[in-house]
């Protein structure tokens, strides 16, 4: 089951009380103080692990505590401190105070740990209080209490790549043509329920992460379909695919005002990452004249087709691409405009490519 957000009280542990004790030993009269003091409460931790890739752990759960320090003994015997509980995210969980929404801590890194409620200290023993005017002191420390704090954990994935679309767009067959992901694929909206990450090669040493989310709608911003839900998601990536469908009822120009406003509403800085537009289902096109509805699309983003590239776009049908010769990448402008058909398999090899340059962009 995929869980990205889950809401749940968690403590650390109390400290252990001290102890009011007086040596008894043969032949010792009079044996002074020899209470020990009580040992630490168990620390909270969060840690992030790669191969976990989900919060289904925490689902159900309501109140997490660590274990509480040991009292102290006689003899001066500290009481054992409690083993620190440690609760393993994936990475891109953020922990988020549930009552103010403030984000506590940001678990990015594989292996980054970091210490969240601190256990009680241990009460302090008899022996302490002992002093020249009191020499029997029959008083010792109660251990401090733990902290308490009720959170929620969202988890929003890392990727290089968002792709971003309405929903049966072709999202999750591009994602599986070019990654090692195997999401659902059916000819209906909506099939993709679940956000999926997969792994894109690029030649034999590279790769990038790509991310595929449930399609978006005209209002999902505001929390129709499923689209806002999932949206955060993407605010990671480095870069956004639009996925535009050309078979579609919508005009390419609409759906791709309509989700880039889609994008901007949800956030303002997701939507001036850097981009770029793949058409897609050019296999499927109904239309009069393809290669007419592509250069007026790019002529509506007041850009021009390209005539050659690096990446091995198929020619036969027009496309546009920044060159970056010459001049330098410019952010407001997607780096390319390209049709392609994950049936076919038409650019779905050197899309992978052209998107590995629009990545190193950001360096």
């Amino acid at each position: 089951m995929f869980v990205d957000s889950v809401k749940f009280t968690v403590s650390s542990g109390k400290g252990g009380q001290g102890c009011a004790s007086f040596r008894r030993e043969k032949f010792v009269v009079k044996g002074g103080p020899d209470g020990g003091d009580g040992g630490k409460g168990g620390d909270v931790y969060f840690q992030v692990d790669n191969n976990t890739d989900t919060l289904s752990w925490f689902k159900g759960k309501s109140i997490l505590k660590a274990d509480n320090g040991r009292p102290g003994e006689g003899r001066n015997r500290t009481g054992k401190s409690a083993e620190p509980m440690v609760l393993t995210v994936p990475p891109g969980t953020q922990v988020i105070d549930s009552n103010s929404g403030e984000v506590l801590l940001d678990m990015i890194e594989e292996g980054q740990k970091e210490l969240f409620l601190e256990g009680g200290k241990g009460g302090l023993g008899n022996t302490h209080f002992k002093n020249s005017r009191n020499q029997r002191p029959t008083y010792f420390q109660p251990g401090l209490p733990g902290q308490t704090q009720e959170i929620k954990l969202e988890l929003k994935l890392i990727a290089d790549v968002g792709l971003v679309g309405y929903p049966n767009v072709g999202k999750s067959t591009l994602i599986s043509t070019t990654s090692n992901a195997s999401p659902e694929i059916a000819n209906y909206e909506f099939t993709t329920i679940t956000p999926k990450l997969g792994v894109v090669e690029v030649g034999e040493y590279n790769s990038f992460v790509m991310a595929d989310i449930p399609g978006i709608i005209d209002g999902a911003s505001v929390g129709k379909g499923l689209g806002l839900e999932f949206l955060r998601h993407i605010e990671r990536t480095k870069t956004l695919l639009y996925m535009i469908d050309i078979a579609n009822y919508r005009t390419t120009i609409d759906q791709y005002r309509v989700l880039k406003e889609e994008v901007k509403k949800f956030s303002e800085e997701l939507s001036g990452r850097n981009f770029a537009i793949a058409l897609t289902k050019v296999d499927a096109y109904y239309g009069e004249d393809l290669e007419a509805d592509i250069k007026s699309f790019i002529k509506e983003l007041d850009l021009e087709t390209s005539s050659s590239n690096e990446y091995g776009f198929d020619k036969s049908l027009p496309y546009y691409v920044q060159d970056l010769t010459f001049n330098k990448f410019d952010e407001n402008k997607p780096f390319f405009i390209l049709p392609i058909s994950s049936v076919t398999h038409l650019n779905t090899n050197s899309i992978k490519f052209a998107l590995y340059d629009l990545i190193g962009q950001n360096r």
